[in-house]
């Protein structure tokens, strides 16, 4: 279970909105097959593993990190094809929430006369995909806010100047917080001051993905469009201020412009028309703004499970201040910017006991900065791994 563990990590910036899936099959006690979810719409880890395996497949143990599917989706159920295969026994780390599946797979091979064993490992398989667990548990995104800042705790000079707090190496892994991340959510002041795009940029990086021995399984690898996948990017924008001709509307990938209900719609039309971006209308918070409950349930229903949110200290503090934050991700670089730089986050906080909590989760040096990552104590989410 940890070799498909370890596996189903690699799937980390590729599979979205799907879960990140591994599997092993064991027969005899030698590793006959192993496989993980390359991408969504491409087999499930299952179906690769039984690809290498063959006929070795059958009388085999299973090992999977979640559940084997029971629906037809975009491919066909992995259930059956491990009963089509004859494995013997499925040992599953946990069970899959989604609604679709949530327990009908295992009742599959069950009847089938395959033995299931359920809970190896399962802290660690839950780590894997803390977003599409919290969606479908609890009904909204993992929301990660990602912020910058200096010694003293600023974001940038008091003249708006912040390029760069932090070295090559931060940005570098904000670029892989990025990639695995469902949509990127800004506000509007974010992207007019810094001329903001939030694409991940593949030229940056690349992810090694280690060679699985197998002929047909490679060839997938290898040929699999992208293995860096664009998030949605959703620019929050309540008087629709956005210039039609904005550079970020030029860059691969979705953009959503969120406006204020009060925005009229053949307002919206014209925008849309114009900047080729979709605009979506929500209704106004009673603080003013969007409002960010509201936001997130929109992205859940088009299964966002990761939601990271860069911007400005005027919105990454009205999602602390609404409690939707469940992860800070804070880089911090060696340098201090003085008293008048702008704040981290814009709280109202005039006790001690108003102070938001949060557990420190990890603490890592990136380059020559500090990445802290931060628990919120109220959230209820899965931690990364």
């Amino acid at each position: 279970m940890a070799r498909a563990i370890e596996l189903a990590q690699r799937g980390l910036y590729t599979t979205d909105p799907n879960p990140r899936v591994g599997c092993v099959l064991v027969n005899q006690g030698k590793i006959v097959g192993q496989g993980y979810h390359i991408q969504a719409g491409c087999a499930h880890a299952e179906v690769n593993a039984l690809l290498q395996a063959r006929e070795q497949a059958k009388g085999a143990t299973a090992y999977v990190t979640l559940e084997p599917c029971s629906h037809v989706g975009r491919t066909p159920p992995c259930c059956q094809s491990l009963i089509r295969a004859g494995i013997a026994r499925v040992v599953v780390a946990m069970l899959d929430p989604y609604p679709e599946v949530a327990g009908q797979g295992l009742q599959q091979l069950k009847a089938a006369g395959i033995e299931v064993t359920v809970g190896v490992l399962e802290a660690e398989a839950r780590a894997l995909n803390p977003g599409y667990l919290y969606r479908l548990e609890k009904g909204r995104p993992l929301v990660r806010v990602k912020l910058a800042m200096s010694l003293d705790g600023r974001t940038a000079l008091a003249n708006g100047e912040s390029q760069w707090i932090t070295g090559p190496d931060a940005r570098l892994d904000v670029q892989k917080l990025r990639a695995r991340s469902s949509a990127v959510v800004t506000g509007i002041n974010t992207v007019l001051m810094d001329n903001a795009k939030l694409t991940v940029r593949p030229h940056t990086w690349s992810e090694p993905y280690p060679s699985v021995p197998n002929a047909y399984y490679q060839e997938k690898v290898e040929s699999a469009e992208c293995f860096v996948r664009q998030p949605l990017r959703v620019v929050l924008d309540s008087r629709l201020r956005m210039p039609v001709d904005h550079p970020m509307l030029n860059e691969i990938g979705c953009v959503t412009v969120v406006c204020s209900d009060r925005v009229s719609d053949s307002e919206q039309k014209m925008f849309s028309q114009a900047s080729g971006a979709k605009v979506v209308s929500l209704a106004e918070s009673e603080q003013g703004g969007i409002d960010l409950t509201a936001l997130l349930d929109r992205l859940s229903q088009l299964g966002c499970n990761e939601v990271l949110v860069e911007a400005g200290p005027n919105l990454a503090g009205a999602f602390v201040k609404a409690g939707l934050v469940d992860e800070l991700w804070i880089y911090c670089g060696p340098k201090l910017l003085g008293h008048e730089g702008r704040p981290l986050v814009q709280l109202d906080v005039s006790t001690l006991l108003q102070a938001p909590q949060w557990i420190v989760h990890d603490i890592k040096k990136v380059g020559y900065d500090v990445c802290i990552v931060l628990l919120s104590v109220t959230s209820t989410g899965n931690s990364t791994f």
